[in-house]
C-alpha cells in the first residue's frame, strides 16, 4: 500500500512538469493509472485520477491514449459513492479529455460523463459543483450538437443556480459555461433565458470581480445576438446605465465584453439603438475608443457602425458626439487590418445617409487617409473594399475635401468625385472658380474617358458650366 502511494505522488508530481511527461508517455503510465483507479484506497484512486487529468490537459496525443485505455467509463461508473476529491479529480479529467476537439468532447458524452456531471453539480461541495461545471463547459463551447447534450442532460437550471452560490470561482465558471451553451443558436440561448438566467446574469453586473464580470457580460452578449426579441429581454433586465460603468473598468476584457454587449443589441433595430443614445451609450463607448488600443477597440467602433447604420437621426447622434474624430484616430493609430477596416466601414455607415452626414466625414479630413489605405499594396482585400470611399462620395458634395482626391485617386474611384462636383459647380459660382484656380479643371481634361460613358457625361456637364476659351 505504501509502496503504491508512493509510486502514485511521484508519477502525479512529474506530470505536473512539461519537461517530463513524454517519459512518463513512453513508460506507459497511462495503463498502469488505469489499475490504480481501482485501488482500495481512496486516496491512491484520487491521485491516480489527479494525474490522468494533468496527463489529458497536457496533449491530444494524451487525452486520446486515455480514452483508447477505456479510462473514462472507469471513472464514470464510480463516480457517484466516491468522495469529494475524488469527484473534482475524475472532473477534471473528463474536462482535460474533452477541451482538445469536439470528437474527444463526443468521447465523454458517449461514456455516460453528462448524466453524472448533472449528479456533481447537485453536490453540496461548492468545490465538486466547480469542477462538473468546468467539464460542462470543455463539452459544450464545440459545437451545438455538444451543447444540446448538455442542455439535454439537464444541466442549464442547476448552471443558475450555481451563479447565485455566495462562491465566486463557481460563480465565474457557471457564467462561462452559460455564455459557451448560448452562443451556438437562438433556441440553446432561448433554454438559459427560460431557465431564468438573465435576471441573475444582470444583477452580477456591478460585481467588482473582473474576472466574473467578463463572463456575466460575455454571457449576456452571447444571449442578446442572436435576434431582437433576445435582445429586449437582456434590456429588460435593466442593464442600462450600469452596463456602461463596464466601459471605464481598468480590466480590458470587462471594457472589451462590455462594448461587445452593447454592440449586440445595437445592431438589431433603430429602436434598441434609440435606447442606448438615450442612456448615453455613444458617448461611452466613444470615450472607451479613446481610452484603449488594439482589439479591445473593435466592438465599440462596430457599435458605432450599426447605431449610425440604423437612420439619418442615429447617425446624426453619434456625429453629434464626435465619433468621426474617435474613428479616425483609429484608421491612424491601428496596424491591424481587420480594426483599420471596421473604422472604415463604420466612417461610411455615417456618411452614406445625406450630403450633410457626408460633410461631417469630409470635413475630418479623413477622405485622403482612406484613399492612402485604398492604394496601399500591403492593404488586405477586405480593407481595402471597406475603405473605397464609395458611401461617401456617392452623398458628398463638400468640395474643399474633394478636390485633393482629383489629383491621386484611381479611375474607378475619381468617377465618383467627378460625379459629385458635375453636381454641384452648375450651381455655385464661387466652387467653379475655385475649381479652375486650385488645377481641378485642367486635371478632369487629363482623363481618357470612354465616349458615351457615365464619366464622360460628368466630364461634360462640368465643362458646360465654363466659356469655350477656359475649357481649351
Amino acid at each position: 500500500q505504501r509502496a503504491r502511494t508512493q509510486f502514485v505522488q511521484a508519477v502525479s508530481e512529474l506530470a505536473a512538469r512539461p519537461q517530463s511527461i513524454e517519459t512518463l508517455q513512453s513508460a506507459g503510465v497511462v495503463s498502469l493509472l488505469r489499475l490504480l483507479l481501482l485501488d482500495v484506497v481512496p486516496s491512491v484512486r484520487q491521485t491516480a485520477a489527479l494525474t490522468l487529468g494533468r496527463l489529458a490537459d497536457y496533449s491530444v496525443d494524451l487525452a486520446e491514449a486515455v480514452v483508447k485505455a477505456g479510462i473514462l467509463p472507469q471513472l464514470v461508473y464510480s463516480l457517484p459513492e466516491e468522495n469529494r476529491y475524488y469527484k473534482k479529480s475524475a472532473a477534471f479529467v473528463l474536462r482535460a479529455v474533452a477541451k482538445h476537439s469536439p470528437q474527444l468532447a463526443q468521447a465523454t458524452v458517449q461514456c455516460g460523463a453528462l448524466e453524472t456531471l448533472v449528479i456533481c453539480l447537485e453536490d453540496f461541495d461548492p468545490g465538486v459543483k466547480e469542477g462538473a461545471s468546468w467539464a460542462f463547459d470543455y463539452i459544450a463551447r464545440h459545437n451545438p450538437e455538444l451543447s444540446q447534450a448538455v442542455v439535454d442532460a439537464g444541466a442549464v437550471p442547476l448552471l443558475v443556480l450555481c451563479i447565485q452560490e455566495p462562491e465566486i470561482a463557481l460563480k465565474r465558471i457557471a457564467a462561462s459555461t452559460l455564455s459557451d451553451i448560448s452562443k451556438h443558436s437562438p433556441e440553446l440561448a432561448q433554454t438559459v433565458v427560460d431557465a431564468g438566467a438573465i435576471a441573475h446574469l444582470a444583477q452580477m453586473i456591478p460585481n467588482p470581480d473582473a474576472k466574473l464580470k467578463r463572463q456575466v457580460l460575455s454571457a449576456l452578449s452571447q444571449i442578446a445576438k442572436h435576434s431582437v426579441d433576445l435582445a429586449e429581454l437582456v434590456v429588460e433586465a435593466e442593464i442600462f446605465p450600469v452596463v456602461l460603468t463596464c466601459l471605464k473598468d481598468s480590466d480590458e476584457y470587462v471594457k472589451k465584453n462590455g462594448a461587445t454587449l452593447i454592440r449586440e443589441i445595437a445592431k438589431h433595430s433603430p429602436e434598441l439603438s434609440q435606447l442606448i443614445v438615450n442612456s448615453g451609450g455613444v458617448a461611452a463607448v466613444i470615450d472607451c475608443i479613446g481610452s484603449c488600443r488594439g482589439t479591445v477597440r473593435l466592438p465599440g467602433i462596430m457599435m458605432l457602425g450599426y447605431v449610425a447604420a440604423h437612420s439619418e437621426n442615429l447617425s446624426m447622434a453619434v456625429i453629434v458626439s464626435k465619433g468621426i474624430p474617435s474613428l479616425c484616430a483609429c484608421l491612424i493609430e491601428e496596424h491591424e487590418d481587420h480594426i483599420k477596416a471596421a473604422a472604415a466601414w463604420a466612417l461610411g455607415q455615417i456618411g452614406k445617409h445625406t450630403a450633410e452626414h457626408a460633410r461631417h466625414v469630409a470635413a475630418a479630413n479623413v477622405l485622403p487617409t482612406l484613399l492612402d489605405i485604398y492604394m496601399d499594396t500591403r492593404s488586405s482585400e477586405d480593407l481595402k473594399m471597406k475603405a473605397t470611399l464609395k458611401n461617401i462620395l456617392q452623398k458628398c458634395t463638400y468640395l474643399p475635401a474633394l478636390e485633393p482626391l482629383l489629383h491621386d485617386a484611381p479611375l474607378n474611384i475619381m468617377k465618383h468625385i467627378i460625379g459629385q462636383f458635375s453636381k454641384v459647380l452648375p450651381h455655385d459660382s464661387k466652387a467653379r472658380r475655385l475649381f479652375v484656380t486650385t488645377g481641378g479643371l485642367k486635371k478632369i481634361q487629363e482623363i481618357k474617358a470612354e465616349p458615351g460613358s457615365l464619366l464622360q457625361e460628368y466630364i461634360n456637364a462640368i465643362n458646360n458650366c465654363y466659356p469655350e476659351e477656359i475649357v481649351r
